[in-house]
């Protein structure tokens, strides 16, 4: 037996982390991660202790503002933060909720019936997560102001100006040792400030870039709140419905909020939120709301004696072409899940269901005509999905969804652990031969595709599965499609597009996205979809040899290099194994773009737009924004 250094494991060796140390020693176990979606998690904290006022009925606009010095600033016109003294404490009410986890008016106390900061640990992980942070408070007619460096106090609130205005303003600067980078997204910040105009309907909210040369401002005001989340996603569709269904109710304590409205596609996309957090993984609201269609598009179609006695639409026939909304508001929310984003309160399924089967109801008696239009709707995809089954059969059949049967030309790796694990779809079999020899075997598996694959957005179910370059995917991943989804059983962390520098690349590659972002979306949502950068010239003088990525670092080298030789690759093939892996595959060495849906409203446009029936939409998207084509490659 191997010697072992014993070290003493005494009373003195437990450490009892005070105040907010426990944030700064573990910041992942409160915000996620230290990278850039910890870094906007801090900006969803503040902002949603500002929509918590809002929701109470105190607030109606909030600001957003990325500071010239890269700090953000959050001002809203709520009550403002209780600047009184806790007598326990023997402090201000500020200090307590900025120096305290768990310190808040979420705890039955009586300050909030229904919020989306759910554990008061918002402000102060913030203020533990800063370099510097301001609070100022409006309120009483004067304005309170209080420092904070890293979670701890560097002046005492004091008022410094009076004011006749209320609510709460946090500036912050993030702490550079903490993060992996300080620099805010606009764009990031934006899309989630939309998603709260949307789902909190009426009130304005405010984003604004001051950083020099990238100053702008977007202000926000749905009055019609996910009505219009649900117009706007189908604006480039025809739709069945002229008027979107909608409905709000207030039960108790908890609300109910549903917008739908069909189209003429084959998706089915539908938005599911519990207190203004997007439930990913859906939960009793969502099962509620598909139970409620079911079951009403079934009861009336018997009733117009569209279906016959014993025939029976299903929950997938009668969501073809649905794209909906759903939002709940409730007191206590349970949520569960992998990501912690699936609502688990059982009596909302009950809840929902009830609602949106007495709503949907009396819309059908009040608009027959349109009722009739969706049935016979669903009554097509089910013939459809006839085809889809024997197609399913005859996959179970021959063992697709097995992970022991793999598609012939896969090359799997070594490594059996998801998570240390990747696999290059890549284009051709003359690229896909070249990646085998180039990769490493131990993590890296290797998927060949033949051409493009299907465009999913313009076909049903049952023409997808018979797509053969699908069909190996979906074997490949182990972790199936749509409702049979499973991300517990995806076989590799990592699924990476490799494809040309060139026009058909690209073109395999949208297509390999609109695939994903209908038939595996929480791929994408959960962080699992990359595009492969390969270089677009190999620079060459003398015998040094450099790979440029853009045609800006292409002039770069040439100001550096005179006459050097330039090779433009429009093909992987055109380089060797080892060439392949050092520029593109290596971990060491390559750069990777990784697929994210920000903004669910432009995903759903984009996809429509580029992907769908309408030609001349697809036109003028080109003609406007032609000019950030600087070289197309014919």
């Amino acid at each position: 037996m191997s010697e072992r250094i014993q070290e003493a494991y005494t009373q003195d060796t437990i450490q009892v982390l005070e105040g907010l140390e426990p944030v700064r020693k573990r910041p992942g176990m409160y915000i996620g991660s230290t990278d850039s979606r910890g870094l906007h998690h801090l900006v969803n904290e503040i902002v949603d202790n500002s929509i918590d006022e809002a929701l109470a009925g105190y607030c109606d606009h909030i600001i957003v503002v990325i500071q010239k010095d890269g700090s953000v600033r959050v001002r809203d016109n709520g009550r403002g933060i209780p600047t009184g003294i806790i007598p326990k404490e023997n402090k201000s009410a500020v200090e307590v909720v900025m120096t305290k986890l768990h310190a808040g008016g979420k705890f039955g106390g009586g300050g909030y019936k229904i919020s989306g900061g759910l554990h008061g640990v918002g402000l102060s992980v913030v203020s533990a997560l800063s370099e510097y942070l301001e609070v100022k408070v409006y309120q009483n007619g004067k304005i309170y102001r209080q420092m904070y460096n890293q979670g701890k106090p560097v002046t005492k609130l004091e008022i410094v100006g009076e004011t006749e205005e209320t609510g709460t303003q946090i500036t912050f600067y993030p702490d550079g040792s903490i993060f992996e980078e300080i620099e805010f997204s606009f764009d990031i910040i934006k899309n989630r400030i939309k998603e709260l105009a949307y789902l909190n309907k009426g009130l304005r909210m405010t984003v604004q870039d001051e950083r020099e040369g990238k100053e702008k401002t977007e202000t926000y005001k749905f009055d019609g709140g996910i009505k219009h989340f649900v117009e706007n996603m189908n604006k480039n569709k025809e739709v069945l419905l002229p008027e979107t269904f909608y409905f709000e109710t207030i039960n108790k304590d908890n609300e109910i909020e549903v917008a739908l409205q069909y189209n003429n596609s084959y998706a089915e996309t539908i938005y599911a939120y519990a207190n203004n957090i997007n439930t990913v993984e859906g939960g009793t609201h969502l099962d509620g709301l598909k139970a409620a269609l079911t079951k009403v598009i079934n009861e009336y179609g018997q009733k117009l004696k569209v279906l016959k006695e014993n025939e029976k639409l299903s929950g997938e026939d009668v969501r073809e072409g649905l794209t909906a909304v759903i939002s709940v508001k409730l007191s206590d929310p349970q949520f569960e899940g992998q990501t912690k984003t699936k609502l688990g309160n059982s009596f909302m399924r009950t809840l929902v269901n009830k609602t949106v089967s007495e709503k949907l109801g009396e819309f059908f008696e009040e608009n027959p005509k349109i009722a009739r239009e969706i049935i016979t709707k669903s009554i097509n995809a089910q013939r459809a999905r006839e085809a889809a089954r024997n197609a399913r059969e005859l996959f179970r059949r021959k063992g697709v969804f097995e992970s022991t049967t793999l598609p012939g030309k896969l090359s799997d790796c070594i490594d059996t652990d998801p998570k240390n694990c990747e696999i290059y779809l890549v284009e051709g079999d003359s690229a896909g031969g070249t990646a085998k020899m180039g990769r490493d075997r131990h993590f890296q598996a290797i998927l060949p595709l033949k051409g493009k694959i299907l465009n999913v957005e313009k076909a049903r179910l049952h023409r997808v599965l018979d797509n053969e370059e699908i069909k190996s995917m979906i074997k490949a991943f182990g972790c199936g499609y749509k409702d049979e989804f499973d991300i517990t059983k995806l076989r590799y962390d990592r699924i990476i597009c490799m494809t040309d520098a060139d026009v058909d690349g690209s073109h395999i590659r949208i297509l390999l996205l609109t695939f994903f972002y209908r038939f595996m979306r929480p791929l994408i949502e959960q962080g699992h979809i990359y595009i492969a950068l390969p270089p677009l010239y190999k620079v060459t003088q003398n015998r040094n040899e450099k790979y440029c990525y853009s045609d800006e670092e292409l002039q770069e080298i040439l100001k550096e290099w005179d006459k050097a030789d330039v090779q433009r690759y429009k093909g992987l093939g055109e380089m060797n194994a080892h060439q392949l892996y050092e520029t593109t595959m290596n971990p060491e060495t390559r750069s990777l773009l990784q697929v994210k849906i920000e903004d669910a409203e432009e995903a759903e446009e984009i996809v429509t737009l580029l992907m769908g029936e309408q030609p001349e939409l697809r036109r003028a998207f080109i003609e406007e924004n032609a000019w950030l084509v600087k070289e197309l490659d014919i």
